[in-house]
């Protein structure tokens, strides 16, 4: 026989592996969209640096714009699908100025290795536009989750939470959970 956990312990764990549960599926939403986005920002960049006579930080500049917008749909469409819809221009306004952050991480790790160091190869520069894109994605993840794509208002959550233990209060509702669905 199993044994059964009870008291206030019991439920502070399934409390911290729900909140686990959460962050891990949003790390992996993330991961998923992010993954599109970086093929999209490579491959903008190959083609972009390949068929025009842009330099190398240009080329990148011009794809990390156009992963921007794809991550956006991605992430408000995805990702963050579940998180506060109000305030839909400030939510844009706050993402382009964290991704602009993200765009100058992004492309001044690329810029020093080809400026600094002279690494100009497209091996060279495919490998740190790689490296950038990845110091900014934890600066993008950090102020997406907690600036832009912020949670549901409190008011919302404490409603819900109240109206969870209300039910729970009524012995009438608490018979009718223990005996199950009719």
């Amino acid at each position: 026989m199993g044994s059964v956990s009870s008291g206030p312990r019991a439920g502070s764990r399934s409390a911290v592996r729900r909140r686990f549960d959460l962050l891990f599926r949003e790390v992996a939403k993330f991961g998923a969209v992010g993954g599109a986005g970086l093929l999209v920002n490579l491959l903008v960049f190959n083609l972009v640096r390949h068929l025009t006579g842009l330099q190398v930080v240009r080329a990148s500049v011009v794809a990390t714009v156009v992963a921007i917008v794809f991550n956006y749909i991605g992430f408000r469409y995805f990702t963050y699908r579940d998180r506060d819809k109000g305030g839909r221009t400030k939510e844009l306004t706050l993402f382009l100025l964290f991704s602009v952050v993200g765009l100058v991480i992004e492309n001044g790790v690329l810029y020093a290795a080809t400026y600094g160091f002279g690494w100009d190869s497209p091996l060279q520069s495919n490998v740190f536009k790689f490296l950038g894109i990845a110091v900014a994605t934890l600066f993008r993840f950090w102020s997406y989750r907690t600036w832009v794509f912020r949670t549901l208002p409190a008011r919302q959550a404490v409603a819900s939470a109240e109206s969870f233990l209300d039910e729970d209060s009524d012995p009438e509702a608490m018979n009718r959970y223990a005996r199950g669905p009719a």
